[in-house]
């Protein structure tokens, strides 16, 4: 009778864990590169715990410039990172400039290498991405990122409680993007 009821068991979760896996998906999101909408708590006892979406990409909806998305380091795949696409494939891109990067180098704010170009057109299946904050490992240091490293779309924060709350995209035209000509 046990296993009976451990196989009815598997079988009544496992549609919701294939569903968890494939469609939608809990990340705990960690760091500053995103406040103030993710983790505006200076003091970082409270981390958002988000949904993002992993399907609507792969079917009907591409990404869009201000959409945040999960992605997989380009510079070191076992860490994943939450960033904003700010520039999508025949985009150009003002890199942040050498000034700038000075400045937060003097603060002692980690910002890596900078990407060599000044402007750069996002090649044909990658986008652009950068954190909201300027102390971000971004595209700034590792450049255009392939659509194959970009996980999921975030789609609404549900922790902590009080901040639980859909998390609409920016769609506007980052500054320092020429959107390509359509």
């Amino acid at each position: 009778m046990s296993r009976l009821r451990h196989a009815w068991r598997v079988l009544y979760w496992l549609p919701s864990l294939v569903l968890l896996r494939e469609v939608g998906v809990l990340k705990l999101v960690s760091g500053r590169s995103m406040q103030p909408i993710l983790n505006p708590d200076e003091s970082l006892l409270w981390r958002d715990v988000a949904i993002f979406d992993r399907i609507s990409m792969h079917t009907h909806r591409p990404y869009r410039r201000g959409d945040i998305v999960a992605l997989k380091s380009p510079s070191d795949a076992k860490y994943e990172l939450v960033k904003r696409i700010i520039a999508i494939e025949g985009d150009i891109v003002q890199t942040l400039p050498r000034l700038v990067l000075a400045i937060l180098q003097h603060r002692n704010l980690s910002f890596g290498s900078r990407y060599p170009d000044p402007e750069v057109c996002v090649p044909q299946g990658h986008v652009w991405v950068e954190g909201d904050a300027f102390h971000s490992q971004d595209s700034n240091s590792f450049g255009p990122v392939p659509l194959g490293l970009v996980d999921a779309r975030l789609v609404c924060l549900i922790w902590p409680w009080w901040r639980f709350s859909k998390v609409p995209a920016t769609p506007s035209i980052h500054p320092r993007v020429t959107p390509a000509p359509k």
